[in-house]
């Protein structure tokens, strides 16, 4: 462990836990790739480094302009004595991580996790959220929406969207890659009380909420959540080039084929689309997936191949590769998947980037030998053997994911979790037994609701999904009064 100093030199004052908050630069776009890409950039740097120590006055370093941080307050980042707060506190740690590895190696301290490559990143058990604690009171996500809700007098900046397009990404001005402070200076000054007020702002939160505090199993389960982002998760990076490739040619030449069937400039267009149908016959108020599935089970031959190779043109699973090509690391994993307390109202993990929650399913029997076509880049083969091209590349997302040497993935799922647990929180036995006997809790759901019977593919079953909304735990959960 590092040891730890006073922050003044000839005094007894211990770094016991700091408030921070960060303004970087990157020429990485953060909601495509995430903050472990971001902060991986070369270009990567922070600006404005906002700190309190120990609750004290806030003091913002001016990076940018030549201010250096204390050492003391640089060791007490290693430091895992010193609890670090922070909103969104994900992004400063992993961030930090980096910088700190850059620019201070002697005082860059990361952890391991048994049986995992070395890590990179600080040791989230030393760092707590104020973002957490306020998802957990049913508080919103956003910093400034909080500070409206708890009525601060001090609230966040309304500048600091424009100052960190201004500063933060590339700069748009011919001539210069950055907008550096000294060329808009008011805005630098600004940019700096916008740091400094953000911090203040967290801090309001910590002591507004301090008779509302969350309990360490939650932090605990932060910690591991954390853990869970910072090991991330392989990719095979042939699969995915290779469907992305795939992808273009199939749409390429689904609109070659497209067009030829119907004489349209555009087939994509719904409006050149919607004339044609109604030429030949059929009027269509929408071109939705549903909607256009539903009319190929009836729909002449002729036009049912028109909208089932449309049908195919609009599928959007390619998506999930690009998203896997945005994210993906120097180490070749995707990192920053999870948001912890994503849905604030149940305590839900939230799905970010690829959004691993929502994974198309594999129903192939051949599934090894498409994946092996894919790799192989083999357009000509996969169109001849299957369908739907665009139906094989969904399918298979999941294998685009990767083990390491010597591991394997096992995939599981707990049914109805959440349903289950909150009928036995909230007593409703008739729930309980629903699922105790294994019957279908939103057919069962759907007669309570409307008091006729309801069986799924059978009578009355289109009411089934009606009842799937108020089973959703964000419907019934409250925030408390604080």
């Amino acid at each position: 462990m590092i040891p730890r100093r006073p922050l003044l030199k000839g005094t007894d004052m211990d770094i016991k836990y700091l408030s921070l908050d960060l303004e970087t630069k990157s020429s990485v776009d953060i909601t495509k790739a995430g903050a472990y890409k971001y902060a991986e950039s070369p270009d990567f740097d922070i600006l404005l480094f906002g700190v309190s120590v120990n609750g004290g006055p806030v003091a913002v370093y001016d990076l940018a302009c030549g201010d250096t941080v204390p050492d003391e307050i640089v060791a007490a980042l290693s430091d895992d004595a010193v609890t670090k707060w922070a909103y969104n506190a994900a992004f400063e740690r992993v961030c930090l991580s980096i910088w700190l590895q850059r620019n201070y190696p002697q005082y860059f301290r990361s952890y391991s996790i048994p049986e995992d490559p070395v890590h990179r990143y600080l040791d989230p058990s030393a760092w707590k959220c104020t973002m957490v604690w306020a998802a957990y009171n049913g508080l919103p996500l956003s910093l400034d929406k909080v500070g409206a809700v708890l009525g601060f007098e001090e609230q966040k900046l309304k500048e600091g969207k424009e100052l960190i397009r201004f500063f933060c990404t590339p700069s748009r001005t011919a001539g210069r890659k950055w907008n550096l402070p000294e060329h808009a200076p008011e805005k630098w000054d600004l940019f700096k009380k916008y740091n400094q007020r953000d911090v203040e702002v967290e801090m309001q939160i910590q002591n507004r909420l301090r008779n509302y505090p969350v309990p360490d199993f939650v932090w605990d389960e932060y910690h591991l959540d954390q853990e869970i982002n910072d090991r991330g998760i392989m990719i095979d990076p042939t699969v995915v080039e290779q469907a992305i490739r795939i992808d273009e040619v199939t749409k390429t030449d689904l609109m070659e084929k497209l067009q030829k069937r119907t004489g349209l400039e555009n087939p994509n267009s719904v409006v050149q689309m919607k004339e044609y149908l109604a030429e030949n016959g059929m009027e269509v108020d929408s071109l939705g997936k549903k909607e256009v599935t539903a009319m190929i089970k009836t729909a002449p031959e002729d036009l049912a191949e028109v909208l089932s190779l449309r049908l195919q043109l609009a599928k959007s699973s390619v998506r999930k590769y690009q998203a896997m090509q945005n994210a993906v690391c120097g180490d070749g994993r995707c990192h920053g998947m999870f948001q912890f307390y994503g849905a604030n109202h149940s305590g839900r993990w939230a799905g970010r980037l690829i959004q691993l929650q929502n994974l198309p399913q594999n129903h192939m029997d051949d599934l090894e030998q498409a994946r092996d076509l894919i790799k192989a880049g083999d357009y000509e083969m996969l169109d001849m053997l299957y369908d739907s091209v665009p139906g094989v590349l969904s399918e298979l997302i999941r294998t685009a994911f990767v083990p390491r040497l010597g591991y394997k993935f096992i995939v599981s799922d707990f049914s109805a979790i959440e349903a289950r647990v909150l009928s036995h929180l909230a007593g409703e036995k008739w729930r309980a037994e629903v699922f105790r006997t294994g019957g279908d809790i939103y057919c069962a759901s759907a007669e309570q609701m409307f008091h006729v019977p309801v069986q799924k593919h059978g009578v009355n079953g289109h009411l089934r999904q009606k009842a799937k909304s108020p089973n959703s735990p964000s419907a019934t959960a409250a925030a408390p009064v604080l």
